[in-house]
Formats: structure tokens, C-alpha cells, sequence
């Protein structure tokens, strides 16, 4: 008898987004904030505030919101938690979304710095 899927994780949200973002792992905030959420087993949907548990990762890591790969793993962290069903859409497609939702389309200039180096239109 089939199961129903299991719910998204946290960590799993989290390791998408940084996939998503910098897919070869290269950089250091990127892969600092997977190591936080390495161990966030728990359905994201029963995050209490999920932002702000996001947030609180971005404060620690890049206290001056000047990591761009950051910022947008952030944003598609967060945008995922809310769109479950995207989590396996193609990547710029999620990028372009999340920075929409994330900064009304507006992006600070580390995250336009980001997009326009990796050729994604916001």
C-alpha cells in the first residue's frame, strides 16, 4: 500500500536552496549556513517562524547583508518553505520568484550584484 510523501524538513528546504544557489558548493556562507540546518529534521511546516529562524542564521553569518549567494539562499530557503511544491522546479526559475516574493522587486545591490553575475533576470 503507497504512503503519502513525507513533509519537506527544514534541512531539507535549507539543502535546496544552498543546491540551488551554488551548486558547486564554492561558497563559504552558502555552505556555513547548510552546516546550521545540516540537523533540522523537523517538518519545515512546523516551524513556528520559519523567517525569523532564517534571519537569525543570516545575523550570525553575514551580520552586514553583503553575501549576495547568501541573501538569495535565504530568500529561496524562505520562499520554499511557503512553496513545498517548487522544491524540484528548475533553479533560476525558483532564484527569480524568491527574490520577487523576497524584496518586492527591489533586490539589494549584493543580491543584483549576484543575479547579474549568474545571468538570472529578477
Amino acid at each position: 500500500m503507497p504512503t503519502e510523501p513525507q513533509p519537506a524538513t527544514l534541512s531539507q528546504v535549507v539543502h535546496r536552496a544552498a543546491e540551488v544557489v551554488d551548486p558547486e558548493g564554492a561558497d563559504p556562507d552558502v555552505t556555513e549556513l547548510l552546516a546550521r540546518f545540516e540537523d533540522a529534521d523537523e517538518p519545515v511546516t512546523a516551524v513556528a517562524d520559519v523567517e525569523e529562524r532564517l534571519a537569525e542564521a543570516t545575523g550570525v553569518l553575514d551580520p552586514q547583508q553583503e553575501s549576495g549567494p547568501l541573501q538569495v539562499a535565504i530568500a529561496v530557503a524562505t520562499y520554499l518553505a511557503h512553496r513545498r511544491d517548487e522544491l524540484p522546479d528548475e533553479p533560476d526559475e525558483i532564484v527569480r520568484l524568491a527574490v520577487r516574493a523576497e524584496f518586492e522587486g527591489r533586490p539589494p545591490q549584493p543580491v543584483a550584484d549576484w543575479l547579474a553575475m549568474n545571468g538570472v533576470e529578477p
